[in-house]
């Protein structure tokens, strides 16, 4: 039976083994990534987002998700990444992940939704210092998939206290 996190040891049932680590992932740009399923809260279709003044360029403003507002961030800016042409199909994968950040909801604005992946703890790589132009200090490791590198975001740490101030005063 699986308890807390869900990362506890299972009795059997088909929860993956404590050494896989499941990740929802993501295209943004040419580059795949992938962030822990637990930190997750949902995945809704791009939307319209309301841009708001006098925020920092990674902040592409904020969205009204079933009555609660929630800062959305473009990923492209943050991590400092050009944005590719999208066709018809692209922007009906085109979504916004929701995560809860040290207890701030916020959305993220990704190219293209993949799918549910899991793979295993001792696959993953430790971060190169700088890939596709982000910094190692956002990326938790890389896993070579045999058609290209999934890189695993660390999330907890994409954000400085100022950033995430001035993320959860959007909510106001």
């Amino acid at each position: 039976m699986m308890q807390g996190s869900g990362r506890a040891l299972s009795n059997g049932n088909d929860a993956p083994p404590v050494s896989d680590l499941q990740l929802v992932t993501f295209q943004l740009s040419a580059e795949r990534y992938g962030i822990d399923i637990m930190d997750v809260r949902e995945i809704v279709r791009l939307q319209d987002i309301r841009s708001l003044p006098n925020v920092p360029s990674f902040i592409a403003g904020i969205l009204n998700l079933r009555g609660r507002i929630v800062p959305i961030i473009d990923l492209h800016e943050r991590f400092r990444l050009k944005r590719t042409a999208t066709s018809d199909e692209d922007k009906l994968l085109a979504g916004i992940v929701i995560i809860h950040l040290d207890g701030v909801r916020v959305g993220m604005v990704i190219d293209r939704v993949s799918r549910v992946a899991t793979v295993d703890r001792e696959q993953i790589q430790p971060p190169p210092q700088v890939l596709a132009g982000i910094g190692s200090e956002y990326i938790h490791g890389v896993v070579n998939q045999g058609d290209g590198y999934l890189v695993l975001l660390d999330i907890h740490h994409m954000f400085s206290a100022q950033d995430l101030r001035q993320i959860n005063q959007l909510r106001s």
